[in-house]
């Protein structure tokens, strides 16, 4: 299906609009090669899928190597425009990247124009590292909660209907009660955030220009001195119950302005009775890192989530599950830019000037 979205809707303005498109389909084993072979003479990628698909695309890519996708994220990706055609289920990029439309096929075409018309925002990167030696990225955050396990259970309840995301949270509720997580949380704060880089640099000097600089700095400069004791970072910790723990990037409410970079953290409370359970599961369906009133918000840069022996269970990471274990999240700030629509984009300075 999202193939023939692709095809009927996309496809069309794309090759129209001159660019000379390679279509890859993400369905076999050691893709990853071939993304890479095709990046060498690429201008720009474009995502077509949902929540899934932008994650598969960044996961072949570092299955090639243990260290690529870091080196891509930094070196390649940051350089390389990407633009998402959402064609997904679940497609969180596309609401901040362009308009709300209730109409699938104007949304898609809005989406490709946006991408050829060239704005670009920059957006943030979690890397999520476990015990295997492979991190995980994500552009969205990690969930790890009841909320995210009544949430995978909803289309199994298909023939209720509108009652079906209820009904999934309701008969959560018939396991032991409450449900609560328990973990250690270890973070560091928000960093400062640098001056963006300029997109062009300036050209280099000749080499006897450089050579004579170095000469002149290596004269003129004082003895060195011992070096100073280096500052142990200054983790904060604490013990946490929770009916639900996320870990989300700031993408969902981007401001280009700010000053600082963080990841938003949320320890919800364990105290939630079964009604209002199932009436904030409808509300974590639309909004699923929204921070429900009484919850604990902490800003950080880089955290260590450590999990008693023997927790079962899943993370939600951009959608897609994996396995439960201890991990470390550490913020990777604007490592990607995608292309948005430029009124979105204007929207975003407008409001931070206000």
């Amino acid at each position: 299906k999202a193939r023939s979205l692709f095809e009927k809707n996309a496809a069309p303005i794309l090759h129209l609009s001159g660019l000379d498109v390679t279509v890859v389909k993400t369905d076999y084993e050691g893709q990853a090669k071939k993304l890479l072979e095709l990046m060498e003479n690429t201008d720009l990628i474009i995502i077509a899928g949902g929540d899934g698909t932008v994650q598969e695309v960044l996961q072949e890519l570092s299955d090639a190597n243990v260290n690529l996708l870091s080196l891509c994220v930094q070196v390649v990706f940051s350089k390389i425009p990407i633009g998402f055609i959402p064609l997904g289920k679940t497609c969180t990029l596309s609401h901040t990247l362009y308009p709300e439309s209730t109409n699938q096929v104007q949304h898609i075409t809005n989406a490709t124009l946006a991408i050829l018309k060239g704005e670009t925002v920059p957006l943030d990167v979690l890397q999520i590292k476990g015990e295997k030696e492979q991190p995980v990225f994500a552009v969205t955050g990690l969930r790890w909660g009841s909320y995210r396990d009544a949430g995978v259970k909803v289309s199994k309840y298909w023939y209720l209907g509108p009652l079906k995301t209820k009904a999934a949270h309701f008969f959560s509720t018939f396991k032991e009660w409450p449900q609560k997580r328990q973990a250690a949380l270890m973070y560091l704060g928000p960093t400062e955030r640098p001056p963006e880089e300029p997109e062009e640099k300036p050209s280099r000097p000749p080499l006897y220009v450089r050579l004579y600089r170095r000469l002149r700095l290596y004269w003129s400069s004082p003895p060195k001195e011992n070096p100073q004791e280096v500052t142990p970072e200054d983790w904060e910790e604490l013990k946490l119950s929770t009916i639900e723990l996320s870990i989300a990037t700031r993408n969902r409410q981007l401001d280009l302005t700010r000053t600082e970079d963080f990841m938003d953290i949320c320890i919800e409370a364990d105290t939630v009775g079964k009604g209002q359970f199932v009436n904030r599961g409808s509300q974590k369906m639309r909004d699923p890192h929204m921070c429900p009133e009484g919850s604990q918000c902490i800003k950080a840069s880089r955290c260590i989530l450590q999990l008693p022996e023997g927790t079962e269970g899943s993370f939600g990471i951009d959608n897609e599950e994996y396995e439960a274990m201890p991990v470390e999240v550490k913020l990777l700030p604007r490592k990607l830019r995608f292309f948005c629509d430029p009124r979105v984009r204007e929207q975003m300075l407008h409001a931070a000037v206000q």
